[in-house]
């Protein structure tokens, strides 16, 4: 388990990652990447069980995590490399023809630490619930755990996953949604607003933790205070809180940079903020 100040120098150096990998192809999704980039390192470096170094498919005896809104492949491509799931150098190869680390993670090259192709948004959650149910199945008592964009709850397929999870009691799984207000055309509240989203969880019978994401101290506590809740009778969901582009100035905030990357200049701007910590690859 990672100490906070360990897990700033990690959390500082996945963000040059998603900066330099974005950048080298002119192609990806840098916004939601930077405004994950806290929530992923504490869910690998200090809250799921997991063994990088013996991966498996079935995700028998330990943690899984699903991602759902698979666009910020960038952010998890970065923390699998970082926590020792495949080598380094190999974010190179992102968005490269015939490489393991496509735009949207897929299965079919085996990069380790990937279970599912996604992207296709709704989808997630029905996954999460189905390994969350053979879970109890096979009475492993480890914990299914899943990202999703706040846009991505516009998918009605994710409101019948949340119904069927809670009508089968499956509280060995914690989702999470990414709420940072935008979308790629802008902002939720004017593209498709989406009401009171505590209420709507609650409503559909889950246990509901509000989290501050884009702070490590703060969402490490909210994982946990979430895993202290499984084993309730219900499934939890954290509504994260975070800043889109968060630790990049010109990116913070913005829909703009939900899937754009950025030039030569503007490379260097945002690496200019981002100190070197563990070494570029």
């Amino acid at each position: 388990m990672a100490q906070i100040e360990e897990m700033k120098q990690i959390a500082a150096q996945v963000r040059r990652d998603i900066i330099r990998m974005v950048s080298a192809v002119q192609s990806g999704h840098p916004g939601g990447s930077l405004g994950c980039t806290e929530f992923m390192v504490a869910l690998y470096f200090d809250v799921m069980k997991h063994n990088p170094s013996h991966f498996n498919m079935n995700g028998n005896g330990e943690d899984v995590f699903f991602l759902s809104n698979g666009h910020i492949s960038p952010v998890w491509y970065s923390v699998l490399a970082r926590s020792g799931y495949f080598p380094v150098p190999e974010l190179n190869t992102f968005r490269k023809l015939d490489t393991r680390l496509q735009g949207h993670p897929t299965n079919a090259e085996h990069l380790e630490g990937v279970r599912i192709a996604s992207g296709s948004l709704g989808q997630g959650l029905s996954v999460a619930s189905g390994m969350a149910m053979g879970k109890k199945l096979d009475n492993d008592t480890n914990l299914v755990f899943s990202l999703h964009g706040d846009g991505e709850l516009q998918e009605g397929q994710i409101w019948e996953a949340a119904m069927f999870a809670a009508s089968h009691k499956l509280d060995n799984m914690i989702a999470t949604i990414d709420f940072n207000g935008q979308q790629i055309d802008g902002a939720i509240s004017k593209v498709y607003p989406m009401g009171d989203l505590k209420s709507k969880w609650e409503a559909f019978g889950w246990l509901v933790v509000e989290a501050e994401g884009n702070d490590l101290t703060k969402i490490c506590a909210s994982l946990h205070e979430a895993k202290k809740l499984t084993g309730n009778g219900k499934p939890v969901v954290i509504i994260m809180h975070t800043e889109m582009g968060y630790g990049v100035d010109f990116m913070v905030g913005t829909h703009e940079w939900h899937g754009k990357a950025p030039n030569a200049e503007q490379t260097k701007r945002a690496l200019d903020q981002l100190p070197v910590t563990l070494g570029d690859y």
